[in-house]
């Protein structure tokens, strides 16, 4: 009789883990949505035009301000040029004079500086967002191809849902870079207008 007993106990055990097991996959289905094919295969068409056409925009937007970048850059070689002409053509500038074309370099540079600064993060911005556009189309062609393999008349929306994304730490370190180079190239050309300055005025 005990073991008659453990066999009724040990079978109400099986009953009950199966039991829960339906319950918990009735429970699984029972939150899950689902949508038409259709609607998702529409849906996921309109994210890849919208992030497609909003990619070639931000790209735009950064060749527009790459052009004005390669201006300011131009202006401020004709700004130097023509410094550097002054002090070269000049028969009344001597050496204690040197400050002043010094001057007129610190204060072209800090203006090119500014400008510089404002376009350069107008430009990393774009960009930034043009990286976030490109990721999330990447994810939703990729669910749309998926969703064209499938033949069933409904599927679950969780599956295809396509979340904005972003690039990760890692993509902002070339900002950086782009920082550290347009500094430098600065500093090295603000010290040679003034290591030239002064040979050509006191030596």
């Amino acid at each position: 009789m005990a073991a008659a007993g453990d066999h009724r106990s040990a079978g109400d055990s099986t009953a009950l883990s199966v039991d829960s097991s339906e319950s918990d996959i009735n429970n699984n289905s029972s939150n899950s949505i689902l949508v038409p094919r259709e609607t998702a295969l529409q849906a996921l068409n309109t994210i890849v035009q919208v992030h497609f056409e909003k990619t070639l925009e931000k790209k735009r937007a950064v060749d527009l301000q790459k052009k004005e970048l390669w201006k300011l850059f131009q202006v401020l070689f004709v700004f130097l040029a023509i410094l550097f002409g002054g002090v070269v053509q000049s028969t009344r500038l001597e050496c204690k004079h040197w400050w002043m074309p010094v001057s007129l370099c610190a204060m072209g540079h800090l203006i090119f500086y500014v400008a510089m600064a404002q376009t350069l993060r107008c430009i990393n911005g774009f960009k930034y967002q043009r990286r976030c556009h490109k990721l999330t189309l990447g994810l939703a062609t990729e669910n749309l191809k998926r969703l064209k393999l499938i033949t069933a008349d409904s599927v679950p929306e969780n599956e295809y849902e396509v979340h904005y994304q972003e690039p990760s730490e890692g993509y902002f370190n070339k900002f950086k870079r782009k920082w550290a180079l347009c500094f430098l190239f600065l500093a090295i050309t603000f010290g040679f207008m003034v290591s030239a300055t002064v040979t050509l005025l006191c030596v």
